[in-house]
């Protein structure tokens, strides 16, 4: 059995990553999303184990500090804690399983450095006019937090040139289809080298 690939997904909020991410999991079996550890409660509608795996902050910092690591990566976001269980992502790709990581570009650097390997996809929208007309349709955002949201969307655009890949949201359907052929990129190229024999001898 082929050990799973580890695939790194970000990008700002409004540049419609979930919707993306969730149209590709519902159509690429062995493709399984890493549920993180957060210490904020849960939003309507979400589910524990599911959307998250809730828990306090105590029982969170004693797993961030166990060793080996309790996390392949960690970062606090507005007072709140988000983590990813590498006890989570190893167990996934040992079973031969490619697991989906949605993190933000702090989490991504540290994933990266202890999984170089690790194929990292930038999504972004076409414009930042695009991302406020986005975020202003969710009517769910004040002004305060529009500004904060677009201003720290700038911010992570700078760290697109460091992933492998650059998905630019323009269309929908043209982004999922983009996403789905980098998945079936990588798993060729992974097969190929697990063969490791040439076609000329299996002829």
């Amino acid at each position: 059995m082929n050990h799973g690939l580890l695939f790194i997904l970000s990008g700002p909020s409004g540049s419609g990553k979930s919707t993306i991410t969730h149209a590709v999991l519902d159509s690429m079996p062995g493709l399984v999303f890493s549920v993180s550890h957060t210490t904020r409660t849960p939003r309507p509608g979400e589910k524990d184990g599911v959307d998250y795996h809730f828990i306090d902050r105590a029982a969170f910092l004693a797993l961030r500090d166990r060793q080996p690591g309790g996390f392949l990566e960690w970062a606090e976001v507005h007072g709140q804690l988000y983590g990813t269980s590498v006890a989570e992502v190893q167990g996934k790709l040992r079973q031969g399983l490619d697991i989906l990581l949605d993190i933000d570009v702090q989490g991504a650097r540290q994933v990266l450095a202890r999984h170089p390997e690790a194929i990292s996809i930038f999504i972004c929208p076409p414009s930042a006019q695009a991302l406020a007309e986005r975020l202003q349709r969710r009517a769910t955002e004040s002004p305060e937090s529009m500004a904060l949201r677009l201003n720290n969307a700038r911010q992570e655009l700078e760290h697109a040139a460091d992933y492998r890949y650059l998905i630019v949201n323009a269309e929908l359907e043209s982004a999922i289809t983009a996403f789905k052929s980098i998945i079936i990129a990588e798993r060729l190229q992974q097969r190929r080298a697990a063969d490791g024999t040439p076609l000329s001898q299996s002829w």
